[in-house]
């Protein structure tokens, strides 16, 4: 069996002769669409990104892409409805769903309804480029060089139900059961640096190792 550096190659190989690298990218996260979108177009794709079902489903109708990368929850709707439209259009698409969300039903209904993978956000770009390659018979792709922290994490988390919820406090905190008051301190910190708490934990165990 080859391994993941291996297949990694094979796959970029297998893009560079592809004559149509259209992929189609719908994340309503700017920061997470405008980072995916870099990383895929330097892998060779030849990105359509947007924030919405409304202009994904254009997109679908007027370029008809041959890959497509979509968040399962919209600010307009379903990411699931878009799968069904993309393989009308083209039957040989390969698709992708990403979700903040998982869970195991939302994974089934993704696969039923046509992805060919189901990927938790943030999603690193090689996982993406794995599932869609994926035969079936991938195995679990290389860990990122610079994961994010569980603090960075839980952060980014809190976060986006903040902005969900139109930055209200009090609903926000209701929705994640916590405290308003817990709350307000997590929001009024800065990102925690990614691995910087494990760093730090390194650097304890080293020194009462000495």
């Amino acid at each position: 069996m080859l391994n993941e550096p291996s297949r990694l190659a094979d796959f970029s190989t297998q893009l560079d002769s592809e004559t149509d690298k259209t992929l189609l990218l719908i994340d309503d996260d700017v920061v997470s669409r405008t980072r995916l979108a870099r990383a895929l177009e330097r892998k060779g794709f030849d990105v359509r990104a947007t924030d919405s079902v409304r202009e994904g489903m254009e997109i679908i109708r007027t370029e008809q892409p041959k890959y497509a990368v979509i968040e399962i929850r919209l600010g307009d709707g379903n990411g699931l409805e878009i799968v069904s439209e993309v393989h009308k259009w083209r039957s040989d698409a390969r698709v992708v769903m990403l979700t903040a969300y998982g869970n195991i039903a939302t994974a089934v209904a993704a696969i039923k309804a046509g992805a060919v993978d189901y990927l938790p956000k943030p999603a690193d770009p090689h996982a993406v480029e794995l599932a869609l390659f994926s035969d079936g018979d991938i195995a679990l792709p290389p860990p990122p060089e610079d994961p994010m922290s569980a603090d960075r994490v839980r952060w980014e988390h809190i976060q986006r139900v903040y902005e969900q919820y139109g930055r209200n406090v009090s609903e926000t905190a209701r929705r994640l059961h916590m405290h308003r008051r817990t709350l307000q301190r997590i929001l009024s910190k800065h990102a925690p640096r990614d691995n910087q708490g494990g760093n730090d934990n390194n650097r304890r165990e080293e020194r009462l190792a000495s």
